[in-house]
């Protein structure tokens, strides 16, 4: 499969579940998340990809901080800069902004574990990618 092919397969992956897992939380989502859910996979993808040799608390650690740094970016752009007001987390402990907050990231980390798997799961199978 070309670059190009993998790219927008795992980021349409993404771009689903993370829609889906924010239906399931929430009971609805924005698109925007969508957006951001393609980002963030494909670079749990790449994280997944490059380090695989670290042991997998370590995989989640980086695979957290980039969804973290991810949801930052998009929050600071869509809520504070645009005021569409797709989430407000300062009602949370320790949040940066409401854009963000140890909770979520802490979920992330769990979340990674399983996303490393289908990560090597799509590679092996569907993207034949090393």
């Amino acid at each position: 499969m070309s670059k190009t092919k993998e790219f927008f397969t795992v980021y349409g992956i993404g771009a689903a579940g993370y829609s889906l897992l924010e239906i399931i939380w929430r009971g609805f989502t924005h698109w925007t998340m969508a957006l951001t859910g393609g980002m963030c996979f494909w670079l749990v993808y790449r994280i997944g990809e490059k380090f695989s040799g670290l042991s997998l608390w370590k995989r989640c650690l980086m695979g957290c901080a980039a969804i973290t740094a991810v949801e930052l970016g998009v929050g600071c752009l869509v809520n504070l800069a645009l005021k569409m007001d797709v989430w407000d987390y300062s009602g949370q402990p320790f949040d940066l902004w409401g854009q963000v907050c140890p909770l979520y990231s802490a979920l992330w980390f769990l979340l990674c574990g399983p996303l490393f798997l289908l990560s090597r799961l799509l590679r092996s199978r569907v993207c034949k990618a090393r």
